[in-house]
């Protein structure tokens, strides 16, 4: 009669739930659970910290819309996931975490690692659990995932203590009656009495918007939002998460009127995403005192806890109420109805691009952010997965590099976690092998995770990486910022030592060519770092999303 360890149960149940990829950092108690996910066929990615393999699943979970796995060793190998977690919780992505534990029929006993690792995660997850018996694993990991994507998306943590990975059980004792059992893929319908409301809000308003976020992208809602927006005519903004949805450079995309549109809407429909202070929670005076407020969610909480009076709120996936809309609008609003209101946004931004120096490019050295950012533009692919992380290159980024095609826009989201781009960048390009990713770091967010650059070697993830070294962790003109002094450090050597091909540029035309040169060895299989010497007195004039700043 053949035995099962809970490690080999544990591998079977992932690969039974199509796991193809696993993040992890070996140790124990894991090592049989991670060398039998190997026997199962599952590709092992192995990272220099945990918090990186938490991040790789978030932008692995992100670009392919479904859960990813990483793995980590008890106590400290878990608590290092953490950070990562939490960034997935707060982004609303399925990563599923499972961690070994100190032996749980010697818990309380202050045996090697011993700490309530449940307890750690479940503020950084939507549901933790404990594994107490061999049988029930199936059933568990199954449980994990459904948890993860049901309704709105969240990362999620099966404990599993030592003695239970090593126990053995009967093959036939093992219920696997549950493993595999199909992911739910829930698409409610919203209540039809207010999708009619907001139809006729659509139908009777001057000057309409369009505000989306990553619930478009989770459910997939990018064809009926592009019809939404075309049959009606009404402008759209995305949250820096949810860019793709429709190309940046669509014609109802008035990128530089932001600011303008939110001011001067009288109706704002929020679609898939928080009414956080990211979007400056929709309140006054970023966004008209007098603004109807409409909001499609699949999370009644959010709706219900909105921080602005929401007047007319739809409990449902972007998907669905999305065709129920176009089914209430469809003859009734004609789209020349808006015309005004968009001509007024067109003229405001085409004198913005065609103010006097508006759209010349910076050549002084040192090199201006906007600068570095304007050569990525004009170098990358159309359908790339770009990655921005860091300080001022990120708010620089922001508001100058495009993003044509969904949820190929990766930042730390919400919680703004430094240190996510390159494990996000290898993340994105496991999930997505034949597409360009390019991560654009700051020196300071760049020197978090560094180390996984040797993770890309080894695993050959080939990326291309460009650094805007501006000496420090923030723009600082006066030199006056404590702890933010971090030199010019020469990372593109470091970067050739772990095995990358490496370039420095310190003068804005030596910019695209070294781009080219690291491309095409990215093309043949290495990762790629490109170091940008950038003006440490480059401050970003960005909105502050909060009363105080770095």
């Amino acid at each position: 009669m053949a035995e099962l360890t809970g490690s080999e149960i544990l591998a079977k149940a992932l690969r039974n739930e199509g796991t193809e990829d696993l993040f992890f950092l070996m140790g124990g108690p894991m090592l049989l659970a991670e060398a039998s996910c190997i026997k199962e066929g599952i590709r092992p990615i192995d990272v220099r910290h945990e918090q990186a393999a938490a991040l790789m699943g978030q932008a692995y979970s992100r670009l392919l819309q479904k859960p990813s796995v990483c793995m980590a060793a008890s106590g400290p190998g878990v608590i290092n996931l953490t950070t990562g977690i939490a960034n997935a919780l707060i982004d609303c992505a399925p990563v599923v975490a499972i961690g070994g534990s100190a032996p749980i029929g010697q818990f309380g006993r202050q045996v090697f690692q011993e700490i309530d690792q449940v307890a750690l995660m479940k503020p950084c997850t939507k549901w933790a659990d404990r594994v107490h018996n061999l049988k029930r694993i199936p059933e568990q990991v199954n449980t994990a995932f459904q948890k993860a994507m049901g309704g709105k998306p969240g990362p999620v943590y099966l404990d599993f203590p030592g003695d239970i990975l090593y126990g053995k059980i009967p093959e036939e004792q093992v219920d696997w009656s549950l493993s595999g059992r199909p992911l739910l893929n829930a698409r409610p319908m919203g209540e039809p009495a207010q999708v009619a409301r907001l139809a006729e809000a659509i139908a009777t308003a001057k000057q309409p918007i369009i505000l989306s976020g990553s619930g478009v992208i989770w459910s997939r809602a990018w064809d009926e939002l592009r019809q939404l927006v075309e049959k009606a005519g009404i402008p759209f903004y995305t949250t820096p998460q949810g860019r793709g949805v429709l190309p940046d450079d669509h014609k109802l995309s008035f990128l530089t009127m932001r600011s303008a549109a939110f001011r001067e809407a009288d109706l704002i429909i929020v679609i898939g995403t928080r009414m956080n202070y990211i979007i400056g929670h929709a309140a006054p005076p970023r966004f008209a005192a007098n603004a109807t407020i409409a909001r499609i969610d699949i999370d009644a909480d959010e709706i219900a806890s909105s921080p602005r009076k929401v007047h007319i709120g739809i409990v449902g996936d972007c998907k669905m109420v999305l065709q129920q809309l176009l089914g209430d609008i469809d003859k009734r609003i004609d789209a020349e109805r808006f015309a005004p209101w968009r001509k007024k946004l067109a003229d405001g931004e085409a004198a913005k691009r065609g103010a006097p120096g508006a759209n010349k490019p910076m050549d002084e050295a040192p090199i201006h952010p906007l600068r570095l950012c304007d050569e990525i533009k004009n170098f990358m692919q159309r359908d790339a997965i770009l990655v921005v992380d860091g300080q001022e290159i990120l708010n620089f980024g922001r508001q100058s590099m495009p993003t044509f095609a969904p949820g190929h826009r990766l930042n730390s989201g919400p919680f703004g976690t430094m240190g996510v781009g390159l494990p996000f960048g290898l993340g994105a390009k496991v999930a997505k092998p034949d597409k360009q990713v390019i991560v654009v770091h700051g020196d300071g967010s760049f020197g978090l995770n560094a180390m996984e650059l040797d993770t890309a070697v080894r695993h050959r993830i080939p990326v291309l990486v460009v650094i805007s070294l501006n000496g420090g962790w923030t723009a600082d003109p006066n030199r006056d910022k404590p702890g933010r002094e971090l030199g010019y450090t020469r990372y593109d050597k470091m970067a050739e030592a772990l095995g990358c091909h490496g370039e420095y540029v310190e003068q804005p035309d030596q910019i695209r060519p070294a781009l080219e040169r690291a491309q095409k060895k990215v093309d043949a299989g290495m990762v790629a770092v490109v170091n940008v010497k950038t003006d440490y007195r480059a401050r970003a004039d960005t909105a502050r999303f909060a009363d105080y700043s770095t």
